[in-house]
């Protein structure tokens, strides 16, 4: 016979499964606000005095971290912030490019004018940042423009997925890279994407939001070239044009 009192969780049980969750909650808004850089070695009894718990929580918390790909730990050395290639945002674009297109295709049909009004409130202060080169207020406004779009369909699962690569993708800090005229350039993607679902246009919709992601992930790998050219002695250039390190 079973016992099925060993597979009912105590409330201790309980209660550290809580705290972890919060602590995991703390290390990962430290992580996607830069407190804590790609590539450093996480310290957790630093993090455990910081939040006031013990080091269990935070061990659990990395565990968890890095089953969502925010830190990698490795034996004998211990955890520390995932640093995202080149090759990661590619992907990461990649696949955001198919849940924007597919988020828009789902939102057209049902689009209400208060959307829209939301939607066309986002676009015209991304215009105002774009014209002033403001990257940094360019880009929680496009976070969220994106993010509503995705939200307003009401689809969980959806939101799910498309957020956890939003995430991710802060892991790769150098696409503040990007200069003004490519931030013109993204809002006038806005703009067509805004006209689509106001034209409830299912597959157009689709159309120009996933092209308007796929365009950003050239954006970005043209910033990271530039950068790298910049960053070339003259006299080297021919041979190691477009490099990456």
């Amino acid at each position: 016979m079973i016992d099925d009192q060993k597979s009912i969780p105590t409330v201790a049980d309980l209660r550290e499964h809580s705290l972890t969750g919060v602590v995991q909650h703390e290390i990962e808004k430290m992580i996607l606000s830069g407190e804590l850089p790609p590539g450093e070695r996480l310290n957790e009894k630093a993090i455990a005095d910081k939040l006031s718990v013990s080091r269990g929580p935070v061990r659990e918390a990395c565990r968890a971290l890095a089953e969502l790909g925010f830190v990698q730990l490795i034996p004998n050395r211990g955890v520390f912030i995932k640093r995202l290639s080149k090759e990661d945002a590619i992907e990461v674009y990649d696949l955001r490019a198919g849940l924007t297109g597919l988020a828009a295709s789902l939102l057209a049909p049902v689009i209400t004018p208060a959307h829209v009004g939301h939607l066309r409130h986002f676009v015209t202060e991304m215009e105002t940042a774009a014209e002033n080169g403001d990257f940094a207020k360019f880009y929680p406004i496009n976070v969220e423009f994106h993010d509503y779009i995705v939200r307003a369909t009401g689809n969980s699962r959806l939101m799910k997925l498309y957020r956890g690569l939003v995430k991710e993708f802060h892991l790769f800090r150098s696409h503040g890279l990007v200069q003004r005229d490519a931030l013109l350039e993204s809002n006038r993607e806005h703009r067509d994407i805004l006209a689509a679902l106001e034209a409830r246009d299912a597959l157009q919709s689709y159309d120009v939001s996933q092209r308007h992601v796929s365009n950003g992930k050239h954006r970005m790998l043209k910033a990271l070239s530039d950068l790298a050219e910049e960053a070339i002695p003259h006299h080297r250039r021919p041979a190691l044009a477009g490099a990456i390190e």
